[in-house]
């Protein structure tokens, strides 16, 4: 009887779809009419009408004689999935205007990396958002924060007991909807954990199937090796069972000019099946404490009270300013490499004014006060090779600033707050040609959204929440430097965030759209799908609080497609609702894992609206030998409906 039921179920689909498309006079909240899309997935360009409604990607293709309350004519623009930076160092009192993210395109900010942030990030999102917010936030769990809280700063092995209470934390915090666990192994105290240790707390995320976002760690004791960092970072992510992400990825001091060996040290770990991403920012420094990479480990050990009281020791003092010239020397160049943005001067002109050394000019500088540094650290091929990875994403490790000077408490004077993302458009893709329009867009938005596991946004398809960028390929640039690094970029024309226009001709709107993300058992980092056929199917009967729900499902995209074909339709008893699939989007599939967006008539209702279906068969909450089948319809409707995993062909 259920499979004549199922049979039934889906011939009717077959039957009815195609058959409820939208009248030729349906109203939008907004179209963007006669631009190119770059959709996020990598394919060629094409150009298109963007229909928008509720806050969703209602409709693509050519919407004349549609109405809408806001028409943009977009002729010559390009229109992308809005960015989404997976880097974010954001200062939550800017994110309800977050005016150097949105003249950059950035939608979506995900917040603790490096290791840092809250150890409660439902408190912490909550908080960000109480003010509003101009842009999309999400947070990792960070391992710096977590080692802080329960072993302090100390240099000391921690108790069993510890590791477990770490354990709990990230586990409740990937509860909470962390993206991801982050860790910075180069800063204190996360310098301090073994990598045995770091393991041992971090593979509590396993059945999350997320990711490990780690700065590497560049130690003395590797010779100050990037290719040292990254690989411990990949170990750790395998051992783990985390997928690793090489974060602001670079290569530095004496091992400058091999970023193609660093690369294949990704490629054979996703060869031996540890899938292993990464991001960049398109600069060749970066921005830190003075002293946070120049310091030796065992000087910070207990935090800045002790270093201090080091410093007052002359045996001491005179080994820590030898070992700092070391560090300065192996990853930055030497003293030259290092550069003060709050007063303004180079480390080298400091130490001539003061007849001192760099090691004694450091230990200077910081007894009066924590300083803030711009760090040189590579070649321009070096990054060019980064950039052009295909697993490497662009994330400028910035976020939402307020600052327009630079000030003793600033950690956000460096050129990537306000030009990263047009940087890499205008020099990288229209003036260099080291990368396409479409795979920049790509690195920007799909490759982005899939290295954290956000499932509704990242591409321009049918319903997908509508965070959009349009910019102008002609005049798209960058103009922030590290004398003036507030300087807005330029050509970012408009910016909608949940549908809502944050950015008109370059200039903010003041609306607050934005809303805290949160990650669901059901949202794994995975690679990219699209150069191989996928499919996805099911039919019968599912489970869902204590009574059923009748599923027909039926999908497949070929390689290369930007969206797939086939049959979707759910009746819910429970409720009286059906709904039927109209059109469809995307599908993205991973091992025992699918998921598209698209839209469907809600039949109970008659009206057409957004829906986001997950098919998991790995589901770590889920009893074993079960798959859960998530089905959303723009919130006004949802259900996680338990099935058996036999029954989904993948």
């Amino acid at each position: 009887m259920r499979r004549i039921l199922s049979i039934g179920l889906a011939f009717l689909f077959v039957a009815v779809c195609g058959a409820t498309q939208p009248a030729k006079n349906t109203s939008y909240d907004a179209i963007l009419r006669h631009g190119t899309i770059l959709d996020g997935t990598g394919l060629k360009p094409y150009k298109a009408d963007v229909g928008i409604r509720n806050g969703y990607i209602a409709e693509i293709g050519d919407l004349s004689g549609r109405n809408s309350a806001l028409d943009l004519d977009v002729t010559g623009l390009f229109v992308a999935p809005g960015f989404i930076n997976i880097h974010s160092h954001a200062d939550s009192a800017a994110l309800p205007t977050a005016e150097n993210m949105l003249t950059q395109g950035v939608t979506t900010e995900i917040l603790n990396p490096d290791g840092g942030g809250s150890n409660d990030i439902a408190q912490q999102l909550s908080r960000s958002a109480s003010a509003g917010l101009a842009v999309n936030i999400g947070a990792y769990i960070g391992f710096n924060s977590v080692w802080a809280a329960v072993v302090g700063q100390a240099d000391r092995r921690p108790t069993q007991e510890e590791i477990t209470q770490m354990r709990a934390l990230i586990e409740r915090n990937l509860r909470q909807g962390a993206w991801g666990v982050s860790a910075g192994l180069d800063y204190k105290p996360g310098y301090f954990a073994r990598t045995d240790e770091v393991i041992k707390v971090v593979s509590v995320a396993a059945p999350w199937r997320t990711n490990f976002p780690n700065h590497e760690r560049v130690a003395p004791e590797t010779n100050f090796s990037s290719r040292a960092g990254i690989t411990e970072t990949i170990k750790i992510g395998g051992d783990a069972g985390l997928v690793p992400v090489i974060t602001h990825m670079k290569v530095q001091g004496h091992e400058q000019g091999s970023a193609a060996e660093v690369i294949n040290l990704m490629n054979w770990a996703s060869a031996a099946g540890h899938y292993t991403a990464a991001d960049v920012y398109p600069y060749l420094a970066g921005q830190t404490g003075l002293g946070a990479l120049t310091v030796p480990a065992w000087a910070q050990d207990g935090g800045r009270p002790e270093m201090l009281q080091r410093f007052k020791n002359p045996e001491l003092r005179s080994r820590i300013a030898k070992e700092i010239e070391e560090a300065l020397n192996a990853r930055f160049g030497g003293a030259d490499g290092v550069y003060l943005p709050q007063t303004e001067q180079q480390l080298v002109d400091i130490m001539r004014d003061r007849n001192a050394p760099a090691g004694e000019t450091v230990i200077h500088i910081l007894e009066q006060g924590n300083a803030s540094a711009i760090l040189r650290f590579g070649r321009e091929d070096d990054l060019v090779k980064i950039l052009q990875n295909p697993l490497t994403a662009i994330a400028c490790d910035c976020g939402a600033s307020l600052e327009t000077r630079i000030s003793a408490a600033s950690i956000a004077f460096h050129p990537r707050f306000y030009g990263t993302f047009p940087r890499v458009l205008g020099h990288y893709v229209r003036e260099t040609h080291a990368l396409t329009w479409e795979d920049a867009v790509r690195k920007m938005t799909g490759l982005a959204a899939s290295t954290v596991g956000i499932v509704d946004r990242g591409f321009l398809v049918p319903g997908m929440l509508a965070d959009v960028t349009v910019f102008d390929p002609n005049t798209v640039i960058d103009h922030a430097t590290y004398q003036n690094p507030a300087l807005p970029s330029e050509g970012i024309r408009y910016v909608l965030v949940n549908g809502r226009l944050a950015l008109t001709d370059g200039k903010p709107t003041g609306e607050r759209a934005g809303r805290s993300i949160l990650r669901s058992a059901h949202m794994p980092t995975r690679p990219m799908s699209l150069n191989s056929a996928r499919r996805v199917s099911l039919a019968g009967a599912a489970a869902a609080s204590n009574a059923k729900v009748w599923i027909s499902l039926n999908l497949h995209q070929d390689a290369g497609a930007s969206s797939a074909t086939g049959s979707f339709r759910l009746n819910d008893p429970r409720t009286g609702t059906t709904i039927q699939a109209t059109k469809i989007g995307l599908l993205q599939t991973a091992a025992k894992w699918a998921s598209f967006t698209g839209r469907a008539r809600v039949l109970s209702g008659g009206e057409e609206r957004s829906i986001t279906v997950i098919v998991d068969l790995a589901d770590p909450l889920a009893a074993a030998g079960a798959a859960t089948i998530s089905v959303d319809v723009e919130g006004v409707y949802h259900v996680d409906a338990s099935v058996e995993a036999r029954r989904i062909k993948l």
